[in-house]
């Protein structure tokens, strides 16, 4: 069972990434703070949890929490800083626009860079431990998966609507036919040295 907190007296947030190890679309991040005495059945690690059950959860989640957002970086910026730096700057930004202002950040996996002003513990797994924490991992896998939804009229060569931009067979055959797009990370190994760009609708 998840746990409901890491501390009793703190306000926390629980903040995760998803789309870190994708070829092609941004990184999203999310920060929730839950009620204390939040609980749902289908909660879990995103990873966990089946597309049906997390399209059930993320309006549970925003309606019910006590401040959630979500952010993204870009493939260029991710190209530009590397997805680690990028994965941080988003969950940042994330932290930024919540409406209120946590006082202990819960992150999942071993690293974080400080976020001026709140204390951070990092949980590796952490997503599948703590309730907050499985909520933003859900808000984030969700809002990208929508994200890749939408690019991936424009660009249905790559399978996006059912690989979300991972390296599959189908994602890697659409890289050798047609090339990468606007959205592929350059600096991505099966996308580094592919020279055509598909062009932009």
């Amino acid at each position: 069972m998840l746990k409901s907190s890491f501390t009793k007296d703190l306000t926390e947030a629980g903040c995760d990434e998803a789309g870190r190890g994708c070829l092609a679309g941004p990184v999203f991040a999310a920060a929730v703070i839950l009620p204390p005495d939040f609980y749902h059945p289908l909660l879990n690690d995103s990873k966990q949890v089946t597309e049906e059950n997390r399209t059930i959860l993320r309006p549970i989640i925003e309606k019910e929490a006590i401040a959630w957002a979500v952010a993204s970086s870009s493939a260029e910026e991710i190209d530009r800083i590397n997805i680690l730096k990028a994965s941080f700057k988003a969950m940042h930004q994330a932290i930024d626009a919540l409406n209120v202002r946590p006082q202990l950040l819960l992150i999942d996996g071993h690293i974080f860079p400080a976020y001026f002003g709140i204390s951070h513990h990092c949980e590796v797994k952490g997503d599948g431990k703590y309730a907050a924490i499985a909520a933003a991992s859900i808000l984030a896998k969700t809002y990208r998966d929508e994200y890749m939804l939408r690019i991936h009229a424009d660009y249905p060569q790559y399978g996006w609507h059912s690989n979300k931009g991972y390296g599959t067979a189908a994602h890697l055959r659409g890289i050798t036919a047609h090339g990468i797009t606007i959205h592929h990370r350059k600096s991505f190994a099966p996308c580094a040295n592919v020279n055509v760009i598909f062009p932009e609708y």
